[in-house]
């Protein structure tokens, strides 16, 4: 009997052994974690993400989770062919709405699993739960944000006599003389114009203003495309639902007025201006020179600015309506993911336990309600101390949020970029244009390349 005993005990101490934590036999399964659409792909990121990784492994028993960064520039075709073979990873992200829509088709619809798994979507705000589900179906869980607003440089506006723009949503410009404006393009051109200035110290709006010698300018769009440019007023898409080729009503406005701003008004920048050296050959905002920039929440994370600066709402579009476009990272599952339970848990354990691990890898706003206050808190506290900068208005711009997103799917993608570009290049580059018929040339253009891409 003692012999028995002694094998028994034997074979439940190999047996234990062979276990993991959970009691199951079963060997762990294997979900594979790509980077490189989106943050993460760069050189000092590499040793937090794995920390992440193995941090999972070791309060998981039945995944083993494994990352796999490529570079930025090669993310795209990486994925393109891992999955053309049959062996795409299980989990992406970060990554953008551009990068989401470049592969268009290939993500899960995680309706079911949220149902399944009795996941709380109330921990985030619905507009941003909203803006992760397409015609698919929920394709993602937010995440990381980067609302945009406006920077806006106090110093300009102070050597310039005027009070600062509005700071909550809905509320009017109040002029030097207290009156009221609405907060709207109307009245971003009236401030642009009068903090645009000359070397021999005019502004826009006087007779002896030179506008070949401006040396600081009072509105414009820092770091984005013309898609981007045109959802100030409103969101569009220049792809209708029958994959036809249109220019939006609203920016078709937008166009106009911002060809207006560069080359009548004077007030934003054209082509030669943007990449001068006294405005930081791009950097606008940076380089001190420019009074207000329409820029995201990412651009706070690195910027240099020594001066006082602030945050602004956006103004309103001549329709009334106020969009303030969005940056937005999640992580997606493959639909072809042979393990749809075991990614899910992996993307509720980044989205939730690791979310400002995460975050204080890549730089964003939690999407998660609970850690917004604190994420400010430390933000400020490590970025920008003691420079009481309103933060609210960073999250109040969440309601605001342009969908369809301004980087959204378009048939032949890259095609279809290069030909807008071409039109904003054109547009920045020469006076005298007849901008009607720029954009009906631009949309023929267009639609050769939709044609194109169905063929």
């Amino acid at each position: 009997m003692k012999r028995i005993a002694v094998i028994l005990l034997l074979a439940l101490l190999i047996f234990g052994c062979n276990q993991k934590g959970t009691g199951s036999s079963a060997e762990p399964v294997d979900i594979r974690w790509f980077v490189g659409l989106g943050a993460g792909s760069d050189e000092p990121t590499f040793a937090p993400q794995q920390a992440v990784v193995d941090a999972f492994n070791e309060s998981h028993d039945n995944i083993n989770l494994i990352l796999e960064i490529v570079d930025a520039g090669q993310a795209v075709n990486t994925l393109a062919t891992q999955i053309a073979a049959g062996n795409g990873p299980d989990l992406v992200g970060p990554v953008g709405i551009k990068g989401r829509d470049a592969f268009k088709g290939a993500w899960l619809d995680l309706t079911d699993l949220v149902k399944e798994n009795d996941y709380d979507l109330s921990v985030f705000d619905p507009k941003m739960v909203d803006f992760y589900t397409t015609e698919n179906g929920l394709e993602g869980l937010p995440f990381g944000l980067y609302p945009s607003f406006l920077y806006v440089n106090y110093e300009l506006f102070d050597e310039a006599g005027l009070p600062y723009p509005p700071q909550e949503y809905g509320k009017p410009y109040i002029d030097e003389n207290g009156k009221e404006m609405p907060w709207n393009f109307d009245t971003v051109r009236y401030l642009g114009m009068r903090l645009t200035v000359d070397k021999n110290g005019n502004d826009a709006t006087m007779v002896d203003f030179d506008p070949d010698n401006i040396v600081q300018f009072g509105y414009g769009d820092q770091w984005t495309d013309w898609r981007g440019v045109m959802s100030s007023f409103g969101a569009g898409s220049i792809v209708d639902a029958n994959n036809n080729a249109q220019i939006p009503e609203q920016w078709a406005a937008a166009t106009k007025f911002y060809y207006d701003a560069m080359w009548k008004d004077y007030f934003y920048p054209n082509a030669a201006y943007g990449g001068a050296d006294f405005l930081a050959q791009g950097n606008w905002f940076q380089s001190a020179n420019m009074a207000m920039v329409h820029c995201h929440l990412w651009y706070a994370g690195f910027a240099d600015l020594p001066f006082n600066w602030n945050t602004a709402v956006m103004p309103a579009a001549p329709d009334g309506k106020t969009t303030a476009k969005m940056h937005a990272d999640t992580f997606e599952i493959l639909n072809s993911t042979a393990h749809p339970e075991e990614a899910f848990e992996v993307l509720a354990y980044f989205v939730g336990d690791a979310s400002l691990d995460l975050l204080n890898i890549y730089g964003g706003m939690p999407a998660r309600l609970a850690d917004q206050g604190d994420y400010f808190e430390t933000f400020e506290a490590n970025k920008w101390p003691n420079r009481g900068i309103n933060w609210q208005v960073v999250k109040d711009s969440m309601a605001y949020a342009d969908a369809p997103n301004h980087v959204s799917w378009m048939p032949s993608f890259q095609e279809t970029t290069n030909v807008y570009n071409d039109f904003w290049d054109k547009l920045q580059n020469n006076v005298g244009l007849d901008v009607d018929a720029e954009l009906a040339q631009l949309k023929t253009a267009l639609q050769a390349v939709y044609d194109a891409a169905d063929k």
